[in-house]
């Protein structure tokens, strides 16, 4: 099979960590036949020498063809918010649109998207410390600022740096599905799937020992019980806490409210049924803890913005489902 093409935009400036991130997420990738399932090349205005934010120097081969050859652009974060993008970028981007092609902007990347009008009318991000200069710039943007990324079509946006891999994993998992999405994120060492919606940054982090909190083994509690009623009072119980201190607790280490995260992953498992087995709607959402079909519904258009149905039918007929997020 012949390998999906992935050109990564380089500039002086450049992140980095930006410009290795879609080689290392996507190199990864294997069709069924074992072959590679992504080719990452990076391209710049104009080729040659150019030295990243760390201040290493980088030969680039490819010129802004590369964006045309592209099945996937990828836009690293910008490195000045104020500046306009070059007039060619500007072009190519908005070319490479026109066909289709799925764009992505890593953090300030988006910026460059919004210089194209590639943004005008759909929803963004960026990262949170850049929101007031991006709402700004780009008035005609659906901002959404607290959220990790955020898919509208075929432009992609996401947050901070470890952000650019949930975003990364979840073009694969659109694409592949979860278990290749969750593969490859075995062998990065990254957690395999964060929900877009999820806030860029919480309050505190989640310890890193379990004697200094109970938090952490409730979550893998919940995880496992997804399919039985979990009500706030249950998983405090669960965590010997108080429900006052178990709902400040859990906002701080996971940035959302327990409704909101048990959504979440029910989602994610839901997504897992539906890809691996033939198993009824009905059932599905009885497996996952909606109880009907009804809410899972619901909450498929609301994180998604697809039916479950719609969702199967497009791993089966070897597509993605349109309008995730």
């Amino acid at each position: 099979m012949t390998p999906q093409r992935v050109a990564v935009l380089a500039f002086d400036g450049a992140s980095l960590f930006h410009l290795a991130v879609p080689g290392k997420v996507f190199g990864v990738g294997r069709n069924p036949d074992g072959s590679r399932a992504y080719e990452v090349r990076h391209c710049a205005v104009t080729p040659g020498m150019i030295r990243t934010d760390a201040g290493l120097e980088v030969r680039v081969e490819d010129g802004l063809d590369g964006l045309a050859r592209a099945d996937i652009v990828i836009v690293p974060a910008w490195n000045d918010p104020d500046a306009r993008a070059p007039e060619p970028l500007i072009r190519a981007l908005r070319e490479a649109h026109a066909e289709g092609k799925p764009i992505v902007g890593l953090c300030l990347g988006a910026f460059v998207l919004g210089d194209a009008g590639l943004l005008d009318g759909r929803q963004a991000t960026t990262h949170w410390m850049a929101r007031e200069t991006f709402a700004r710039r780009f008035p005609a943007a659906v901002f959404r600022p607290d959220v990790l990324y955020v898919e509208d079509g075929n432009i992609v946006t996401s947050a901070g740096n470890v952000a650019a891999i949930d975003c990364c994993l979840h073009l694969v998992r659109m694409r592949h599905g979860s278990e290749e999405a969750n593969r490859m994120a075995r062998i990065l060492v990254t957690p395999p799937h964060r929900q877009g919606g999820q806030a860029q940054y919480v309050e505190r982090p989640v310890p890193q020992f379990p004697c200094q909190s109970r938090l952490p083994g409730v979550l893998e509690w919940a995880l496992a019980h997804l399919a039985e009623p979990l009500t706030l009072d249950r998983l405090a119980g669960v965590a010997h806490m108080s429900r006052r201190s178990f709902t400040r607790r859990f906002r701080e280490a996971t940035g959302m409210t327990v409704t909101r995260w048990l959504n979440a992953q029910r989602v994610a498992r839901a997504q897992q049924l539906l890809e691996t087995t033939d198993l009824p709607v009905e059932r599905i959402a009885h497996e996952v803890g909606f109880g009907t079909a009804l809410t899972m519904r619901q909450q498929f258009a609301a994180q998604l913005g697809t039916a479950p149905s719609d969702y199967r039918r497009s791993f089966r007929e070897g597509g993605r489902a349109e309008g995730a997020v």
